[in-house]
């Protein structure tokens, strides 16, 4: 009886071993059909199952559920012979194996089983930052990370322009000069203006289930008071931006702008801030040198009928900002 026992073991892991290994090798066969993940992946025992996902149960003595693919249902259940009714979703493959051999063991004495994915059909996406509709959204499909982040509202008008993917180690590392590991995640950054103007199309990668993307926002400077357009205005790649682009962006100053009592206001590390004097009229007119904007810096114009009132102005323009970098 011991040697019976020992020789179906020994045929039970020659048998998954041998499926294991078509999954993984199929002709030309890199890819699970239909999903264009690695075949590899079919095999992932930590996967969380979800609706509309296909199994396929490799079993030695359970004919009546042995290799035939298995729809979870959209409630997320599955229900086989001997078995029963089982929700599988949110479950992983490793623990779906254990309740199947479990229930399995009324009817054999050491039932060995084996479960892989055939379709992945739940494959949620996180997608947050600085898009117009962050959260979870499921593939359906190959997708790029370019289309995926059109499915988030795309960019947002702060958006930078990195982009960090996080993807789950089992499923490969991220195909990117960049990508690091980090725990049990492949991690890698990706510079979405070098896809947006064709340098580098290859790094619009594809993305794979559970992957999260991180949309940075980028760094901002503030233009107030006396121009025709105030607001907030992206820096992207850049560290700086000249006065001079800053007040452009802001479609020029104002009719009645004191442009010569232009002020920086600019934040500093253990301080409040620093104000920083600034000549418009005579950097616009070439007579003194553009001053740099840096990050978080706030460029005011005065109204020249309120000179006056210069620093309680100064005053309500830091909380006027201070309220837009909180509502970011």
């Amino acid at each position: 009886m011991q040697l019976r026992t020992k020789l179906v073991k020994l045929v039970a892991a020659a048998l998954l071993a041998s499926t294991g290994a078509a999954f993984a090798q199929q002709p030309g066969g890199e890819q699970i059909p239909g999903t264009g993940y690695p075949m590899a992946a079919g095999r992932l025992p930590h996967y969380v199952l979800g609706p509309n996902d296909e199994i396929v149960i490799q079993a030695i003595d359970a004919d009546e559920i042995a290799n035939k693919p298995i729809r979870i249902t959209t409630s997320g259940d599955i229900n086989l012979p001997m078995v029963g009714r089982i929700h599988a979703a949110g479950m992983t493959l490793e623990g779906l194996e254990a309740e199947v051999t479990e229930r399995l063991t009324k009817y054999f004495r050491e039932p060995h089983i084996a479960i892989n994915v055939t379709q992945f059909k739940s494959e949620p996406v996180s997608v947050f930052g600085a898009v117009g509709s962050p959260g979870v959204i499921q593939l359906e499909g190959r997708k790029t990370m370019i289309e995926v982040l059109s499915l988030a509202g795309g960019l947002t008008a702060d958006a930078g322009s990195r982009v960090r993917i996080t993807r789950r180690r089992e499923w490969g590392a991220i195909p990117q000069s960049s990508a690091v590991t980090e725990g049990e995640y492949s991690v890698a950054e990706v510079n979405i203006r070098s896809i947006e103007d064709a340098t580098r199309p290859d790094d619009n990668i594809q993305i794979l289930p559970f992957d999260v993307i991180t949309v940075a926002r980028a760094e901002l400077v503030y233009v107030m008071g006396e121009v025709r357009k105030p607001g907030a205005f992206a820096l992207n790649d850049r560290r700086t931006i000249s006065t001079i682009e800053a007040l452009a962006r802001a479609e020029g100053l104002g009719s009645t702008a004191a442009s010569k009592d232009a002020k920086i206001i600019r934040p500093v590390p253990g301080a409040n801030r620093i104000e920083i004097a600034v000549n418009v009229r005579d950097v616009l007119a070439g007579k003194t040198k553009d001053v740099m904007l840096q990050p978080d810096d706030i460029l005011y114009v005065p109204n020249s009928y309120a000179k006056g009132a210069l620093r309680r102005t100064l005053e309500s323009v830091v909380q006027m900002t201070t309220g837009m970098i909180i509502y970011r």
